[in-house]
């Protein structure tokens, strides 16, 4: 979750009972849609937020289109906000957003209610038996569950994306540093030596 004076995307590391996770928080902002399509271009499945007080917005069906365009297979919902929701209104919330999935090709997505906000305090508290803990922990069993392992290709060459590529001035040597790639279309691997020249292009549709 990112605050509004904080928008960026962020990488998270953690543990499940079975499974070892690299979280990355993909902001909706406009300024940020190139991140959001690096963010989720990696993912092999994605939890997506749900205001449980306002139900989907446009951003809620923009981040499943954008799910479903990169090939993001599995989606788990979190309902969150149910702590200040109309409890006469989640049933149509869900009911709302299990539509909404089903427009683009998620069927039987798991949705799980809980309060963001409140679980944190009572983490911070050392209350981990609360209801609103217990509901992250059900939000990660549904993920372990619902989201299969991505089969990984060991034999092939290591392949780092590129994004961007800043030069810095200085002292010598010039320092050069890539990051990620943005790519619509195919993509070629391929390998390369330390002292390679990799070049970038973006292309936007």
């Amino acid at each position: 979750m990112v605050s509004r004076s904080a928008r960026r995307t962020s990488h998270v590391e953690y543990e499940s009972e079975t499974r070892h996770y690299a979280h990355i928080d993909c902001p909706g902002h406009a300024d940020y849609i190139k991140n959001m399509i690096t963010g989720a271009s990696q993912m092999d499945g994605a939890v997506l937020l749900v205001d449980g007080s306002r139900g989907p917005q446009e951003q809620t069906r923009e981040h499943v289109l954008l799910a479903k365009q990169v090939g993001v297979e599995s989606l788990v919902v979190f309902l969150n906000k149910c702590d200040v929701a109309d409890p006469e209104l989640l049933e149509l919330v869900e009911l709302e957003t299990a539509e909404l999935l089903e427009e683009y090709g998620f069927t039987a997505t798991p949705i799980v209610r809980g309060s963001a906000l409140e679980a944190l305090r009572a983490a911070e508290a050392g209350d981990f038996a609360d209801s609103v803990t217990v509901a992250i922990d059900e939000l990660v069993v549904a993920r372990d569950a619902h989201v299969e392992c991505p089969p990984r290709d060991v034999d092939a060459p290591f392949l780092m994306p590129i994004e961007n590529v800043h030069t810095i001035e200085g002292r010598e040597p010039l320092s050069r540093v890539a990051s990620s790639a943005v790519l619509s279309g195919s993509a070629t691997r391929s390998r390369s030596s330390v002292s390679s020249t990799v070049e970038s292009r973006e292309t936007w549709s």
